[in-house]
């Protein structure tokens, strides 16, 4: 039987342990110091209604994802969200940790009153399209970008 997962948003003191669960989205991407990763989670924080959302089993970080609330102009001011950074453990995946963190980071974001929540995958495998649609995401839109770093490499399941 599954450990309870408890969510909540990241502290400084999950970096660490963040910083290496982020490893099973590209492990030879290159990690900031600490200090940086502070950092940037501090001004995560800031912005109203975003956050790094954790998954915790044991005291372990096993899932995450970034919720970030974006200010808008349009829709009488609302806010949008937008969704990044999904990642489970690869030895947790399988027992529903991801759809989870997801129903948090809506949960949060209909909270900070986004209008709507957006995330974008590189991914073309039909599990992970699957894995998102499941979890109440329609594929819609045509996504553009430009790009400084290369994208991750596909990995296998």
């Amino acid at each position: 039987m599954d450990k309870l997962l408890v969510i909540r948003p990241a502290l400084p003191s999950d970096l660490p342990q963040l910083l290496l669960l982020y490893r099973h989205l590209d492990p030879l991407d290159e990690s900031p110091s600490l200090d940086f990763a502070a950092q940037r989670l501090a001004e995560l924080q800031a912005l109203r209604g975003s956050a790094v959302l954790i998954g915790l089993t044991e005291n372990s970080v096993v899932v995450s994802c970034t919720l970030v609330a974006i200010p808008n102009l349009t829709r009488a001011g609302r806010p949008y969200g937008l969704v990044e950074n999904v990642v489970t453990d690869a030895a947790f995946r399988g027992r529903g940790y991801g759809k989870l963190i997801l129903q948090a980071a809506v949960a949060a974001a209909w909270q900070a009153d986004c209008y709507r929540i957006m995330l974008m995958t590189g991914s073309k495998k039909p599990s992970t399209l699957a894995f998102y649609a499941s979890a109440g995401f329609e594929q819609s839109k045509t996504g553009f970008q430009i790009r400084r770093l290369p994208p991750r490499a596909e990995t296998a399941d």
